[in-house]
């Protein structure tokens, strides 16, 4: 083998080398997107889902015992709930917070203190309702925020999966090139050397 074709077989490797290299960094960056917005949905989307379900449960205790006049409820059960309310928002500060989201997150914060300050002061049914009502809308924005979130994180999916789907068909056809230009690199002869042969 001459070393003008050793030359070529040398270049040809490099480039599908190169292009296997390149499109695998590029499918490692669009893994890592998807699983980055699964990781996402789940975590601080699904699970923050689940939290507020969890105070707005709480919340509703508190408002039907205030609404039926359920004093056992507040001699023995309120304690526990507030305790549960706490768990659960240090639960939620451990997610990742969207800067909307922080924002109504403390407004929540501060609601549910008010809130619990004003039935430790034995404040008029009337005022403590007021207080639910602000933790209620806080926590049906806090909701509102996970479903937009979660569709962005989903589309950000579809987008990597849509751009792994088009590299690879684009992997398919520059491949193929690749072996149809190698085979004729390597099968091709200059003319001089078939006038050589056919005078020997």
């Amino acid at each position: 083998m001459s070393i003008f074709n050793k030359v070529k077989w040398i270049l040809a490797i490099l480039v599908v080398f190169v292009l296997i290299v390149a499109t695998n960094l590029i499918d490692k960056r669009n893994f890592k997107s998807i699983r980055d917005s699964i990781v996402t949905i789940y975590e601080d989307r699904l699970i923050a889902k689940d939290i507020i379900y969890e105070i707005s449960t709480s919340i509703q205790k508190k408002e039907i015992a205030l609404l039926t006049g359920d004093s056992a409820f507040y001699s023995s059960q309120n304690n526990i709930t507030n305790g549960e309310i706490k768990t659960q928002i240090k639960r939620y500060e451990q997610t990742k917070l969207t800067s909307e989201e922080s924002k109504i997150f403390l407004e929540l914060r501060e609601n549910i203190e008010r809130l619990i300050d004003s039935e430790m002061s034995n404040s008029s049914e009337e005022e403590v309702l007021q207080k639910i009502e602000h933790v209620k809308r806080n926590l049906s924005s806090l909701s509102e925020i996970q479903l937009d979130e979660g569709k962005r994180q989903l589309m950000l999916s579809k987008r990597a999966i849509d751009s792994i789907e088009l590299f690879t068909d684009i992997e398919i056809y520059i491949l193929i090139s690749l072996a149809i230009l190698i085979q004729i690199i390597v099968l091709y002869q200059p003319k001089r050397n078939k006038e050589e042969e056919s005078n020997s």
